[in-house]
């Protein structure tokens, strides 16, 4: 496989231009069929024992650990799977130490949900939250660096925002916040499967994505990635029977021993995995992450960013020769997969959205802060007769003369 036929894995392409990844992408056939052969296997259970379907479950859901550390050039015992970036979030918000008094710095233009647990944590344990305006949809690093304080101990920041498309330099960035010793968590869910990040280049302490967009992943699975150099530092969440340690002989054995007791000492695993839930979770959502992900890693995150690269830079060129206003940067290290453009009315991008949508051709309408517009994702799949579908039927719309 390689980009030239991959759109075979996505037969949607047939009869529509997909242009809307950055919302929830299409899943290939590769991560569906993945999933269908562990649903089969949850219809017939073919094992010997439950016992030991149930194990071999947990051996398909750890398929997925191994094709992010590769994806992440991260170490395996760095990588969590989580349910979404919403709770990787949250788990990064309730680990971090946090004390009454100690800021959290966010920017403006963030997808709510950045912003949310530590909203909460303005009441508990009372922290203070700083914003950083952005200057015409752009987060600039003199303004983040102006606005950090001995009192600041986390940012939090996406490193693609939602509705402009902007991309900051998270290795700047990252080198900034280990030099004035402040956390940086970071939500990728916009970047990675548009563009990589390498973890052992780039300085994060954690980061977030969620599968279902630019990852191409069919179910609710994503992964957290913790530092190892800083997980001692965390504080652990509450933990379930898969958070420990496997004992002696496994876990079939174990509970076929009559002397074993719940209310005794435990031993935790001491690897990024003691921050999931530890119990039976979403197999067919990591099954599929695992399956689109080597997808990914087989195709080459580097040549997928050059491939999209392409294709935003002429979509870029053909809305500016069309006269329309570009919100996204057309700066290549400052954009990643999303390309926004504005009519200059909510109005008048919510009817393109329509005519485009009627025709087939899938883009959203996304604002925060007052940036945003109609919002085009240009995936791997996609190719540059997608673009010129799309730039054709937006000039049939414009007003003539």
């Amino acid at each position: 496989m390689d980009l030239a036929t991959v759109r075979e894995q996505f037969p949607a392409l047939k009869e529509k231009t997909f242009l809307d990844a950055a919302c929830v992408s299409l899943a290939p056939k590769a991560a569906v069929e993945a999933v269908q052969s562990f649903l089969d296997l949850a219809l017939t259970c073919p094992n010997v024992s439950a016992t030991e379907q149930h194990i071999a479950m947990d051996e398909l859901r750890e398929q997925a650990r191994p094709e992010i550390a590769r994806f992440l050039n991260a170490k395996e015992e760095e990588i969590a799977l989580v349910e979404s970036t919403t709770q990787g979030l949250s788990l990064a918000a309730d680990a971090i130490p946090l004390e009454k008094g100690d800021r959290v710095l966010l920017c403006d233009l963030e997808f709510l949900q950045v912003a949310i647990p530590w909203v909460q944590k303005q009441k508990e344990p009372g922290i203070e939250i700083d914003v950083v305006p952005h200057r015409e949809g752009k987060i600039l690093m003199e303004d983040i660096a102006g606005r950090v304080t001995p009192k600041t101990r986390v940012v939090a920041i996406s490193s693609v925002q939602w509705s402009s498309g902007f991309r900051i330099d998270l290795k700047a960035l990252g080198e900034l916040c280990r030099e004035r010793k402040v956390w940086l968590v970071v939500d990728a869910i916009q970047q990675l499967g548009a563009v990589p990040i390498d973890v052992r280049e780039t300085p994060v302490d954690i980061l977030v994505c969620g599968g279902h967009k630019w990852l191409n992943a069919p179910f609710g699975c994503g992964f957290l990635y913790i530092r190892k150099e800083v997980r001692e530092r965390l504080r652990a969440p509450l933990a379930g029977y898969l958070s420990l340690e496997p004992p002696e002989g496994g876990w079939g054995n174990y509970f076929q021993t009559p002397s074993i007791t719940p209310v005794r000492e435990y031993e935790f695993v001491n690897g990024a995995r003691r921050f999931e839930a530890g119990g039976t979770a979403n197999y067919p959502g990591a099954i599929g992450l695992a399956a689109s992900l080597r997808m990914i890693n087989e195709l080459g995150p580097g040549k997928i960013a050059g491939h999209i690269h392409q294709l935003t830079g002429h979509l870029i060129t053909g809305l500016e020769t069309l006269g329309l206003k570009v919100v996204t940067p057309r700066e290549s290290n400052e954009r990643a997969g999303i390309v926004t453009f504005d009519l200059g009315l909510a109005e008048r991008n919510l009817n393109l959205m329509e005519h485009l949508l009627a025709q087939k051709i899938l883009v959203s309408v996304r604002y925060t802060s007052n940036v945003g517009g109609v919002r085009v994702s240009c995936h791997f799949f996609n190719a540059k007769e997608d673009i010129d579908r799309l730039l054709n039927a937006v000039e049939a719309r414009l007003p003539k003369g």
